[in-house]
């Protein structure tokens, strides 16, 4: 069955850390939208067993795969596997925002909204 969901309900900025929050969940893939304010980051982290795909919604940053550091921007498509160790900051000076797809989902941790 088809479903249709806006992301601008998705783009929810906090103040204290960044956001996430679901978009779909289908049996192992999970697809959602991380939120950074300036200064903002997503610690290191691997998704093992995971391809992860991202899109660069708004915004731009400092996307860091295996300790080597990447500017990423606006409409940028990125593809990791899930044995690479992921990180981001934001830092630049607007908000920003990641839309992001793991095909299989590794743990429960991976699909919940924080």
């Amino acid at each position: 069955m088809m479903e249709k969901k806006s992301l601008v309900e998705a783009q929810e900025f906090s103040d204290n850390q960044f956001t996430k929050r679901i978009i779909f969940r289908e049996g192992e893939s999970t697809v959602f939208v991380l939120n950074f304010m300036p200064g903002q980051q997503l610690p290191a982290h691997k998704h093992p067993g995971t391809a992860v795909y991202l899109l660069v919604l708004q915004g731009n940053g400092t996307l860091t795969i295996n300790g080597e550091p990447s500017e990423v921007t606006e409409k940028d498509v990125i593809h990791a596997s899930g044995d690479e160790e992921f990180a981001f900051v934001n830092s630049g000076s607007d908000p920003v925002s990641l839309y992001v797809m793991l095909n299989k989902i590794p743990d429960e941790r991976y699909a919940q909204n924080i």
